[in-house]
């Protein structure tokens, strides 16, 4: 197979579109449980963004008029299985406390590999059903163990 030159250069994760039905429970989620930072807003569109680091989240509610064309899959269907936000380093302890003050239940816990290497993830749901994964960084920027083998 020959090999193609691609015109481009991927840098991470822009932005991810998440189809909602109740924007000021969306926003107080996402700034409340996640502490993202308010975006760009399309008010005609019926959407809001939200900074999540240098990344961003879109959140589109299907309930307003402007949004005739943010239409869910398939009744029952999904259009994105999770969004892996990175984070800062954290206690696991703190962030279990911190999500059971806002209600949100922990889906599991994991540690293993992402694109910053091995790190701790939680997973979660918004109020919309929308699985988040909230990794802390790696152990070593390269994911080496923290203990040696015995």
């Amino acid at each position: 197979m020959p090999h193609r030159t691609i015109p481009f250069a991927l840098v991470g994760i822009d932005h991810v579109v998440f189809l909602i039905d109740d924007m000021p429970r969306a926003l107080a989620f996402y700034r409340d449980v996640l502490g993202c930072a308010p975006g760009y807003s399309y008010p005609a569109m019926g959407m809001e963004q939200v900074w999540a680091g240098a990344a961003l989240i879109v959140l589109w509610d299907t309930t307003h008029p402007g949004a005739d064309v943010a239409v869910p899959s398939v009744a029952g269907g999904r259009n994105v299985d999770h969004v892996c936000v990175a984070t800062s380093p954290f206690d696991p302890d703190a962030l279990r406390a911190h999500l059971a003050r806002h209600g949100v239940t922990i889906l599991r816990e994991a540690v293993h590999g992402g694109a910053r290497g091995m790190g701790h993830s939680f997973y979660i749901r918004d109020p919309f059903g929308n699985t988040l994964e909230i990794k802390g960084p790696a152990d070593y920027p390269d994911g080496r163990a923290t203990r040696s083998p015995s």
